[in-house]
């Protein structure tokens, strides 16, 4: 379970920053980070919880009604089986490049972003030949508000429960899915332009956090729906077409047991998010403020 904490840390740091982004609520103006699916054929009901990736122990909490729906589910499902071994072994992989970060820049651009790299404590030798997604891992370590000692995973956490209570685990996509949509999303040049972005990040993690916490849907879409961290674009590939993949398998999973699903907040809402997605193939789709 340690080894399997440490190598989620590494793919929800890779991807914390790149999915921060919100989507506007236009099914439902109630704030609520949990929703029960049930109707168009369920037997039982299935829970959807929108997630905060990367926490601080200080403002790190799984409100009460998110594990009574945990609890009352059969299954637990998130974006990636952190428990399969495949997974595992192609989450190692996915900070190994190709090609040296060198390789791919002028001798201009090597050293704008190497003068970058000193405001994250490295340099461009020490990471030539790492991946993009290592370079987002540094900026998203650099916004989190604390030591990484004082972090806490969210869907770590409700893993951690779920195996314990011996729930079958499963996930809506694979490693090599969510790093191809990452790779249409963000080639090495606008990754570099998001590090040079690093005290708006900071800022903008700092307010998200007091959005989730009082699961303000309204006001993480208000803080994200900001191009300088997402065009329509890296939406589509990162949000989009992610939602409309995992919404033509969830039903499936649902209708075979009752599911929890944790994903990040910003699949939740949005004309492509899952909710209304879920909606419109006939679930009956609604906030959950106390269970």
């Amino acid at each position: 379970m340690k080894n399997l904490v440490k190598l989620g840390f590494a793919a929800l740091l890779s991807i914390s920053t790149v999915t921060a982004k919100a989507q506007s609520n236009n099914t439902n103006k109630e704030n609520s980070l949990l929703w029960e699916v049930s109707g168009n054929g369920l037997s039982k009901p299935s829970y959807i919880t929108g997630t905060f990736h990367i926490l601080c122990s200080k403002d790190f909490e799984i409100k009460p009604k998110v594990w009574n729906a945990l609890n009352k589910s059969e299954s637990f499902v998130m974006e990636i089986n952190y428990t399969d071994p495949a997974e595992m072994m192609s989450l190692q992989k996915m900070f190994k490049a190709d090609k040296k970060i060198s390789d791919q820049l002028s001798p201009e651009e090597a050293k704008e972003l190497n003068t970058v790299l000193a405001n994250y404590g490295t340099d461009l030798k020490s990471i030539d030949s790492s991946s993009p997604q290592t370079l987002y891992a540094l900026l998203s370590t650099k916004a989190i508000p604390c030591p990484q000692t004082e972090v806490k995973l969210y869907e770590m956490e409700l893993l951690q429960k779920a195996i314990k209570d011996k729930k079958s685990i499963k996930g809506l996509e694979k490693v090599e899915d969510q790093m191809k949509s990452i790779n249409e999303a963000y080639d090495l040049k606008s990754t570099i332009s998001q590090l040079k972005m690093d005290k708006e990040y900071q800022i903008l993690f700092r307010q998200m956090i007091e959005a989730f916490k009082n699961e303000n849907i309204q006001s993480l879409y208000s803080l994200f729906k900001d191009e300088r961290f997402m065009n329509a674009q890296q939406e589509k590939a990162m949000l989009t077409n992610r939602n409309q993949n995992w919404v033509k398998i969830m039903p499936d999973m649902m209708k075979k047991e009752s599911s929890f699903f944790a994903v990040g907040g910003s699949h939740l809402m949005g004309e492509n998010g899952i909710i209304p997605l879920l909606q419109a193939k006939g679930y009956t789709v609604k906030p959950v403020s106390s269970l």
